[in-house]
């Protein structure tokens, strides 16, 4: 088992570090560390420490000695997935499952066939959860680097970062469409790689025009059809893969 994660402002160089606050807490009162363990201290931008606990004090209070510190460089291709707002709590579902599989950033889309809206405060609480979820999420499955959640987009604005990817997808619920698979799709090895997730009612043909105009073409991802909340993984995954990111 690797080292569990802790998340600080800025990482520490060698000596001695406290570790306070609500990180502090659940190091001592819910992982319950005791002098000798080891974790590890990040910033979710890709610095990160490791370290040997000294002292646990109280309820939120970890005394720990830095032993080494690193860098670990972003990951090529970088793969972003902008994602439909789905229904209820799968949002975070998806975001969730994106940041475990190694997604770099997703981005919040107002699709015209999305059931949920994001306005007002509602859209600003629905935002701070998809990004505690990515925190989260990213600590759980031992990252350095935590996605970047964007703020929410339109139709128009995601189409603008499209066109600037290196290689863009739609991903598309017809199974004979004629760009044919994800899979065997021509990616880059380096660079940007934007995936398009549409909300449950699908893509519309409008939005899927402006995003074929932006050098974003539609492609499947295999026979069934997948939520919306688990068709970014899926497609990541597929990615990760074929990039060698996984190798």
């Amino acid at each position: 088992m690797t080292a569990p994660v802790f998340v600080v402002d800025a990482v520490p160089g060698a000596g001695t570090f406290v570790l306070e606050g609500p990180e502090g807490r659940h190091a001592v009162s819910v992982k319950r560390l005791q002098a000798g363990e080891e974790l590890v201290l990040a910033d979710g931008r890709g610095r990160w420490a490791e370290c040997v606990v000294r002292a646990a004090e109280g309820k939120d209070r970890l005394t720990v000695e830095v032993t080494a510190d690193h860098e670990d460089p972003a990951e090529e291709p970088r793969i972003t997935v902008v994602q439909a707002l789905p229904k209820g709590d799968r949002g975070e579902l998806a975001v969730e499952t994106m940041t475990e599989t190694g997604v770099d950033a997703i981005v919040p889309w107002a699709a015209s066939r999305c059931i949920t809206q994001w306005r007002g405060d509602r859209g600003l609480k629905a935002l701070a959860k998809w990004r505690a979820t990515a925190r989260e999420a990213g600590k759980q499955s031992r990252r350095t680097r935590f996605p970047e959640v964007a703020e929410l987009v339109t139709t128009k604005q995601a189409a603008a970062l499209l066109a600037t990817a290196d290689f863009a997808a739609v991903l598309h619920e017809d199974r004979d469409h004629p760009s044919g698979a994800l899979a065997t799709a021509g990616l880059p090895a380096a660079g940007s790689i934007v995936l398009v997730v549409g909300p449950e009612g699908g893509v519309s043909p409008e939005e899927l025009a402006v995003f074929e105009a932006a050098g974003a073409k539609p492609y499947r991802l295999g026979r069934s059809v997948l939520r919306t909340s688990t068709a970014g993984t899926a497609a990541a995954a597929l990615v990760l893969a074929r990039t060698g990111r996984w190798s």
